[in-house]
């Protein structure tokens, strides 16, 4: 027979399971710490497994817990979202979307898109992740996303998510001003400096990856950033070089620092996607905001 589990359990374990013991959930929740005790001793017994493991230092997941962890938190996001869900559709414009942006998005289509939808619903809070696809996915499955907008692997599908084709971008080899090689025509004539890139697991990356090994090249890539914002930094401030969106080299922020090669043999377009779980529908105000990533990416 199942067992007959309380949301408050659910909130408390995942509570305490994020946090990594029972003292910082207690902080979080404003729950005390016997109650939280009490709720995931109640939670234990009505499924007759031991959940955690208790440390000196806090409480570790068992196997149990782990896997019990992924199905209550995506449990719990989804009656987030079907509350939200009701309220919105009853015109009380509330609630949350949480969102993941590509580097090269969030610094060109982004603005855009969060000052016309703040605008529109400013009672609505917006969370925002940057990041490659691949520091996303766990987030996406377990509900925490609403959707991303990136570029993706074809070669490594993820069955549980759908992906909306929205545009096709530029990339470049890019350096500072005054870089020694900024006269160079071909990828072979860089192939000696020295190379800083996002991480070889994201999406586009590994695509150059790929294309490098097709041509037995293999550019020193002695520094991986896993930010944008730390890669046209070192770019702009060292004679690093990397390979980077049109968009985000024309971005003013940089203050004119970096230019793009013009080479004989350009390289493969980004193509991004609006990418969201399969079996999970967006509240009202998610849909939109994703509409509105649809009508600013086709403007570009």
């Amino acid at each position: 027979m199942p067992a007959n589990l309380k949301l408050h359990q659910l909130r408390a374990f995942v509570d305490v399971a994020r946090q990594g013991s029972i003292r910082a959930a207690s902080r979080l929740s404003g729950l005390s710490q016997p109650a939280l005790t009490k709720a995931i001793q109640e939670l234990e017994l009505a499924l007759g497994a031991r959940l955690f493991e208790r440390r000196q230092q806090g409480v570790t997941l068992t196997d149990i817990g782990d896997n019990f962890f992924r199905h209550a938190s995506l449990v719990l996001e989804e009656l987030r979202v079907a509350q939200e869900d009701i309220q919105q559709r009853l015109g009380l414009a509330g609630g949350r979307v949480n969102i993941g942006v590509g580097g090269s998005i969030a610094r060109t289509i982004m603005p855009q898109v969060i000052t016309q939808f703040h605008r529109e619903y400013p009672l609505v809070k917006v969370r925002i992740v940057e990041g490659q696809l691949v520091s996303m996915v766990h987030e996406l499955r377990q509900g925490a996303l609403d959707f991303t907008i990136n570029t993706y692997d074809q070669h490594h599908l993820d069955q549980e998510l759908i992906f909306e084709r929205l545009m096709e971008r530029d990339y470049q080899v890019v350096m500072r001003k005054g870089h020694p090689m900024a006269h160079a025509r071909s990828l072979n004539e860089l192939q000696h400096c020295d190379w800083t890139m996002p991480t070889p697991q994201g999406s586009y990356y590994r695509l150059l990856h790929d294309l490098f090994g097709e041509r037995g090249m293999a550019p020193k890539i002695v520094v991986t950033c896993e930010t944008f914002m730390a890669c046209t930094s070192l770019v702009a401030k060292s004679d690093f070089v990397s390979i980077i969106s049109r968009d985000v080299i024309e971005d003013p922020t940089h203050g004119g620092q970096l230019i793009a090669l013009d080479l004989d043999d350009p390289l493969p377009k980004a193509t991004f996607y609006l990418i969201q779980r399969k079996d999970t529908a967006l509240t009202p105000m998610s849909a939109y905001m994703a509409q509105l990533f649809r009508r600013y990416c086709q403007q570009r």
